[in-house]
């Protein structure tokens, strides 16, 4: 009979993030989490894929940038969704952009993710397809089973649907409680807390 305590099913970060055992994290290096974010079972984030741009050819002249994927606080990332860094041509090399998500995004189960950029409080559905470099902005809702197209922008407080996706409906005013994801943060982990309604 083994005397250590028995391993949850999340790994529980210093910053309050809790990764799931079961998440497969690529390049964990280049893998930036702002804080208290939940990385469901069967997530991949492929921080591997970073830029590749020769220091030389970097802005500063100093050590390039290699973050790959840079998440905010309070975020859901749910079960098998895949976050991927979009790839372009760029200066005659093909290289990675990084991939960047706001505060308080949910991301479904199934979803794939190659955004440039995802702003705050931005609800993605299941089974959610996000092209390369689109940009969505702060509080927009992604129904579920949606492909949003390459370059799209979506603009602040849309409803999008469709595939390809386009934008359907706003979010009303007062609408934007329904964002905030302290309270799902609570309820995932080794010792969950139940939700107080």
């Amino acid at each position: 009979m083994s005397r250590r305590p028995p391993r949850g099913e999340y790994i529980e970060t210093d910053t309050g993030n809790k990764v799931a055992r079961k998440a497969t994290l690529v390049g964990t290096q280049n893998i930036m989490l702002g804080g208290k974010t939940v990385i469901q079972p069967d997530v991949m984030i492929r921080g591997d894929l970073a830029r590749t741009i020769p220091p030389a050819q970097s802005a500063s002249g100093g050590p390039a940038n290699n973050t790959a994927v840079a998440i905010g606080r309070y975020c859901f990332l749910s079960k098998g969704c895949v976050l991927r860094p979009p790839g372009r041509m760029y200066k005659g090399v093909f290289t990675f952009m990084p991939l960047r998500l706001g505060d308080h995004v949910f991301v479904g189960p199934g979803t794939v993710v190659q955004a440039a950029q995802i702003g705050n409080h931005v609800h993605i559905g299941a089974k959610v397809v996000i092209g390369e470099f689109a940009i969505i902005k702060d509080y927009v809702k992604v129904l579920d089973g949606s492909v949003v197209p390459p370059n799209m922008v979506i603009p602040s407080f849309s409803i999008v649907a469709g595939q390809p996706a386009r934008i359907i409906g706003e979010i009303p005013e007062g609408g934007i409680e329904a964002f905030e994801l302290r309270d799902l943060y609570k309820t995932v982990g080794n010792n969950p807390q139940p939700t107080t309604s």
